[in-house]
């Protein structure tokens, strides 16, 4: 896998700031970019689980706390922990969701800070794909989670549902052969039904289920649109702002032209994610 270009700061055409930032360093950014989607899906995603409540939580690579607030919105859990690698991220949620039954930790997803058997239920929202060693991190999950007990995820169906990145590659690639490497729909060829419902298999889930969620994504127009790639903060905004402005400009354009505005100049796409579940025997 190709490595993202290095942001580097300027300043896009019609005035906005390009940060420079990592992939994931802003949790601001995040939620403009895709966050705000992530948490569209996320009650649905949880409402397919059927948890009872007064259960356990585990939510890992909890972000900005999006899946985390949903749990607590919906499901009356005893307590949630979310487990993030980010600062920024975990800032950001302590701050959104002050209340008393969540906690969240520091720690990646092969690490889990966690007795054995002691969640109900295990989450992870849009991170399975970024774990590098994902058996490590199911292995982990499996581990935490009670006999029983559900571990489930979900992430955006890149090479073709997820409509927002996918027509952002598409554009990229016309205009830089070599954004190909950095192209999500590329880099995660196991973001499909088949290979997650194997990779729960291999880890060792019994009653394997993958599941399609569809969300809306829509946009007042075609600059309301272009706004959330330039936050930094995922792959596709961290190669914005690896742009000078010239070709960022062209990109911009570029993107544009694929879009097909409403008669009231809004941008409907939508986003699809793949969820799967399993439980621990």
């Amino acid at each position: 896998m190709a490595a993202a270009p290095s942001p580097r700061v300027g300043r896009c055409p019609v005035g906005e700031p390009v940060p420079a930032a990592g992939p994931w360093a802003g949790a601001a950014g995040y939620e403009a970019y895709v966050g705000r989607w992530s948490r569209a899906v996320a009650p649905r995603f949880l409402a397919w689980l059927g948890v009872p409540a007064g259960r356990a939580w585990l939510d890992v690579g909890c972000g900005t706390g999006a899946l985390t607030e949903a749990v607590l919105a919906g499901w009356s859990p005893a307590s949630v922990v979310g487990v993030d690698p980010s600062p920024a991220f975990l800032a950001s949620a302590r701050s959104h969701v002050p209340d008393g039954r969540a906690s969240f930790r520091e720690v990646a997803a092969q690490a889990l800070p966690l007795h054995d058997e002691s969640v109900d239920a295990v989450v992870s929202g849009l991170v399975l794909n970024f774990v590098p060693d994902r058996p490590a991190g199911l292995a982990e999950m499996r581990r935490v989670v009670r006999p029983g007990g559900v571990v489930a995820a979900y992430v955006w169906d890149y090479a073709d549902g997820m409509q927002l990145i996918r027509l952002f590659w598409d554009a990229a690639v016309d205009l830089d052969p070599a954004a190909r490497d950095l192209d999500e729909g590329r880099r995660f060829g196991d973001c499909r039904p088949g290979p997650l419902r194997d990779l729960f298999l291999a880890a060792g889930f019994d009653d394997v289920e993958v599941e399609g969620i569809v969300v809306p994504t829509v946009f007042a127009d075609r600059d309301d649109h272009w706004t959330p790639f330039l936050g930094g903060t995922g792959p596709a905004p961290a190669y914005v702002a690896s742009l000078g402005e010239d070709r960022r400009t062209a990109l911009r354009e570029g993107l544009r032209a694929r879009l097909t505005p409403a008669p009231d100049g809004s941008i409907h796409l939508s986003a699809r994610a793949w969820a799967v579940r399993g439980r621990r025997g």
